[in-house]
């Protein structure tokens, strides 16, 4: 079956019906059906405990059948056996073995969860923010001066989940791990409260799951807010990759796009955050109309990915990934570490091989593409580059700065880490030569002020989470 349609009277792609693929339903694709009992049952397994949904876009326009189960995009969406650590999987295993009550298994599935740290980087003890009368708005996060993340309920959801992705927690009913806010006046109250504020990030889960007209009332209403801090709204989104045709021939497609433009000519820069992870998800004829699309608003489209062990842990791909982009118009921005959270034991890559395969992939490039950054890792303190291995003395260190910081003194200082070639986090690695990292005490006083502003006495000081 062939998913793009193009109506020439229109001049625009007719889209198919969307159609939602989970474990209630998964064997019911034609594909899925030709692999082994036990294939199924271990996507059954995994997907009871990591979050499991895909679409037919994918399924049918992305996904190389005759290369299962080693297809990158079949990883990205599908839960592989290894996902789950060994231990884990047999629980969960045994579990729908004996056909236990749905209630149990749920019991189980968030037994294991709760030990995969399901929010690195101090999300819910560091990063939520709160207004000068000491409410806490549990709908944001505020890392970085400049920037206020906010997750609109509406938005929590995707139209396929990337099975490495680090904001699982939003997608297997943990309620207590969601963030979500229905309302932006809090947020114009804070962002009126915090002038150096100039970027708001919509994330999820992904804001372009809404339908436009429930996104549109979150963004009308902050610029009708007239706010004089607000430069930049970013929109963090999957869409473009997952369900192109949102930005085509959906039902509301123009008026997202309508919503785009009205941004744009408010003088607002629009920045589109686009997850790509493989060159394939660059290639059909539907994402090319719809990055048309969304650049015709005046928006502009920016790229991201983390370095993944089983799908594009390869420099010759990120280079011929971040050259389409560039050809495509998009604007190559990170790459990314994976983070410790999740099946980190099965996507993660060693920090130095990381570094590598970003070395060798920039050095295939012409300037427009050395716009990217990385790798880069999401941590407690801020974003930590390595920047390579180099030599001192007799010893071999690693290289790292930071691009962003808990404090922004942080920011393009040089620090040295002892060499360590299976180190894949900043927890894993030890100062060079003295005993603590340079930011480590600054960070100690930045997150004790936190707990106490929050009422709790939990003190403890990492690079990201235990």
């Amino acid at each position: 079956m062939v998913l793009q349609q193009f109506d020439d009277s229109w001049g625009r792609f007719s889209s198919p019906l969307f159609k939602t693929y989970t474990l209630t339903n998964f064997r019911d694709i034609l594909q899925i059906k030709k692999l082994s009992q036990e294939k199924q049952f271990e996507i059954e397994v995994v997907g009871n405990v990591l979050p499991f949904k895909t679409n037919n876009y994918v399924v049918e326009q992305l996904i190389d059948w005759k290369n299962v189960p080693n297809d990158p995009i079949f990883a990205l969406n599908f839960p592989q056996r290894d996902m789950l650590k060994p231990k884990h999987y047999r629980k969960m295993e045994n579990a729908l073995k004996k056909g236990l009550e749905k209630k149990e298994i749920q019991r189980i599935a968030n037994e294991i969860r709760l030990q995969l740290n399901p929010h690195p980087a101090g999300q819910m003890e560091h990063n939520v923010p709160q207004l000068r009368d000491g409410t806490k708005l549990y709908g944001m996060q505020h890392k970085y001066k400049e920037t206020v993340l906010f997750f609109p309920s509406q938005g929590q959801t995707c139209h396929a989940y990337c099975s490495f992705c680090f904001r699982w927690p939003q997608f297997v009913g943990m309620e207590d791990l969601k963030f979500a806010m229905r309302e932006t006046s809090s947020l114009i109250q804070y962002l009126k409260e915090h002038p150096e504020i100039t970027d708001i990030l919509f994330t999820g889960g992904d804001p372009m799951i809404m339908k436009a007209k429930l996104l549109s009332r979150y963004i009308d209403s902050i610029l009708d807010a007239d706010l004089p801090n607000l430069q930049t709204i970013r929109i963090g989104s999957k869409a473009l990759a997952y369900w192109p045709y949102k930005f085509t021939s959906d039902d509301d497609s123009q008026e997202t796009l309508d919503l785009f433009n009205r941004v744009t000519r408010r003088g607002i820069h629009l920045s589109f955050m686009a997850h790509f992870n493989h060159p394939v998800e660059l290639s059909t004829d539907a994402v090319k109309a719809a990055i048309r699309a969304v650049r015709g608003t005046g928006a502009q489209i920016r790229t991201q990915s983390p370095v993944l062990k089983h799908i594009n842990d390869d420099p010759n791909l990120w280079a011929e990934m971040w050259k389409k982009q560039v050809s495509l118009g998009l604007i190559p921005y990170y790459m990314f570490v994976v983070r410790d959270t999740g099946a980190q034991h099965y996507f993660g890559v060693p920090l130095i091989r990381a570094q590598e395969i970003f070395r060798d992939a920039y050095q295939q490039v012409g300037g427009l593409c050395r716009t990217v950054r990385g790798p880069s890792m999401s941590s407690t303190p801020g974003k930590i580059q390595v920047l390579g291995v180099t030599n001192v003395g007799k010893l071999k260190a690693i290289v790292m700065r930071f691009l962003q910081g808990r404090d922004p003194k942080w920011v393009q200082i040089p620090f040295l880490a002892k060499y360590d070639k299976k180190a894949i986090w900043i927890d894993d690695l030890k100062p060079f030569s003295d005993k603590k990292f340079f930011f480590e005490d600054g960070l100690e006083k930045i997150l004790s002020k936190d707990m106490k502003s929050s009422g709790s006495d939990d003190s403890t000081v990492h690079g990201g989470p235990p």
